[in-house]
């Protein structure tokens, strides 16, 4: 492991004052009061809004977890990465529903939709689902990176980065939040990709590299028996995922709600995703070339989570590595940052002011920044129990989501699609959804210690991509069922929010908010996630 020279701290660090400069000048702009500070005043162009949600979505654990994917035979976990398709059904699907809701956060959607309680439910559900997948999982991402650069401990590097993060964060808010991602957008995919260009050429290009592993290696598809990815069970489970976290959740559609009108938010969202296929190339590729050199001999570390590190810093020359190495604390940052403003956003907006409602606008953002240094405290603790539930970071982050996505995601599908589904079935399927997901990873945790054969150790040891698509069926059992034994919602209550009761001037208007090019693009983008899905089977 090659530490980094002067050179590289030199590019780090006119890196670094660049975006310090970009978030002070964010910060002397801002305005005290909420819109501006979560929703950056919904003034942002397209461009921007879609840089923003592929920056919030690749950080440190994708480019660490992702990079580990590729170095330890779990290549079926790439599904997880051609998800652009949902990144369109948000903007194709679900972001007008939110617009004419003209709402801040994915709760209140529901409270319009359904009713408090679910908005109650479903603030409480994210922050919890922040702390077990994005905070903890990025600052270990964090702590591994950052240790391995700077030669430092694990515990040092990962708590100074939520420091430095924290103070940009708290003071900017969401205006700087998106800026400063935009530009580490960029940085990240640069550096990325001259790692992938340099390390195939290491390894003899794509053939050679492919002859060292096998071919069988590079096949995202196992058989439907296979114990950790049948294909069937890959493929619809990772779709419930996707749908909860592309379409859902509070920390990707906030970014597609800053933006100036319904045009801007969905060409952001496709922008955004035609980026989101540049991690398999950028990413999950590197982790197959360290596991190359590593088989020639030329390359060694213990853990995959260490590949991305170690292969950066042995196979770029000075320079072009501390810009990659800036990159990444850029993808953890970012990372961070975004999720310490969902959190402070859902908090403040969902939890607080609904208790307090007189509440001046200032005090609120002074709420929430608190609120957020709690969390991450939380999350910090959490990071030694994580590290029980799976070794590699990458599986680790799926399999928990894979936990928490099936209750969220049939109550925003059928509340959307489904207009004679209420309030009382939402209501009891995301606290059934809650108290669901909960036992599942507390019998993960105890397995070891339950009797096999019983229902409570099967339950527990069960595939997470198996429980995930029963979870899901079980969850749209229940809302319907529920909801068909209770009255059915009154028509002015759900004028808008549902498919079956948009207004004819509501849909000529979303009718002019896209064009042909919209169309072509989105339809292109569809095309490449079929042909990577065929290029990855093993032949």
């Amino acid at each position: 492991m090659q530490m980094l020279d002067s050179l590289d701290w030199v590019t780090i660090s006119i890196y670094f004052a660049i975006l310090l400069g970009i978030a002070v000048w964010v910060i002397l702009k801002k305005k005290d009061n909420t819109e501006d500070y979560f929703l950056a005043g919904r003034n942002v162009g397209w461009f921007v809004v879609g840089a923003s949600i592929f920056a919030s979505n690749i950080g440190s654990e994708h480019v660490v977890g992702l990079a580990g994917t590729g170095a330890s035979n779990k290549l079926p976990m790439l599904i997880y990465e051609i998800h652009a398709w949902i990144v369109l059904l948000l903007g194709w699907v679900f972001l007008p529903f939110y617009a004419r809701a003209g709402v801040f956060t994915m709760p209140e959607f529901l409270e319009k939709r359904f009713d408090a309680r679910a908005r109650w439910i479903l603030s409480v559900f994210s922050i919890v689902a922040y702390v077990l997948t994005k905070i903890s999982v990025t600052i270990y991402a964090g702590g591994v990176v950052v240790s391995a650069l700077l030669g430092i401990d694990f515990w040092t590097g990962a708590i100074a980065t939520v420091v430095l993060t924290g103070i940009y964060t708290v003071l900017g808010g969401m205006r700087a939040v998106i800026y400063t991602e935009t530009l580490q957008a960029i940085i990240l995919v640069l550096g990325a990709a001259a790692l992938t260009v340099i390390g195939l050429d290491r390894v003899g290009g794509w053939e050679s590299m492919r002859e060292t592993v096998s071919p069988e290696y590079l096949n995202m598809w196992r058989s439907a028996t296979d114990p950790d990815f049948p294909w069937p069970w890959l493929i619809i489970s990772s779709t419930i995922v996707g749908i909860w976290y592309w379409c859902t959740d509070q920390y990707i559609v906030q970014r597609a709600l800053t933006a100036k009108n319904i045009k801007e938010g969905r060409r952001g969202t496709i922008f955004g995703a035609l980026l989101k296929l540049m991690p398999v190339f950028l990413f999950l590729i590197p982790g197959v070339i360290a596991l190359t050199l590593k088989m020639r001999g030329e390359l060694h570390w213990d853990n995959p989570d260490e590949a991305f590190p170690v292969l950066m810093s042995n196979l770029l020359p000075s320079g072009l590595r501390g810009l990659v190495a800036a990159g990444l604390l850029a993808a953890l940052m970012s990372s961070l940052a975004s999720v310490f403003n969902s959190c402070s956003t859902l908090f403040t907006v969902d939890i607080y002011k609904k208790l307090r409602p007189g509440t001046p606008e200032k005090k609120l953002v002074r709420t929430g920044q608190i609120a957020t240094a709690i969390v991450v405290v939380i999350g910090i603790i959490w990071i030694p129990i994580m590290a029980n539930i799976s070794g590699v970071l990458y599986e680790y982050l799926q399999s928990v989501q894979s936990y928490i996505a099936p209750p969220i995601a049939a109550v925003f599908l059928l509340g959307i699609f489904m207009k004679r589904v209420n309030a009382q079935g939402a209501f009891v399927t995301l606290i059934v959804g809650f108290l669901g997901g909960a036992l599942r990873i507390s019998l993960e945790l105890a397995k070891d210690h339950l009797e096999p054969g019983s229902w409570l150790h099967t339950l527990g040891a069960v595939n997470y991509l198996i429980f995930a698509a029963w979870f899901f069926l079980f969850c749209i059992v229940v809302l319907v069922g529920v909801s068909l034994m209770t009255p059915a919602p009154e028509p002015e209550k759900i004028a808008n929010l549902t498919y079956a009761t948009i207004t004819r001037e509501e849909k000529e208007r979303n009718k002019a908010s896209y064009n042909w090019k919209d169309i072509v693009v989105s339809v292109g983008i569809l095309v490449i996630v079929i042909g990577i899905m065929i290029w990855f089977n093993g032949k």
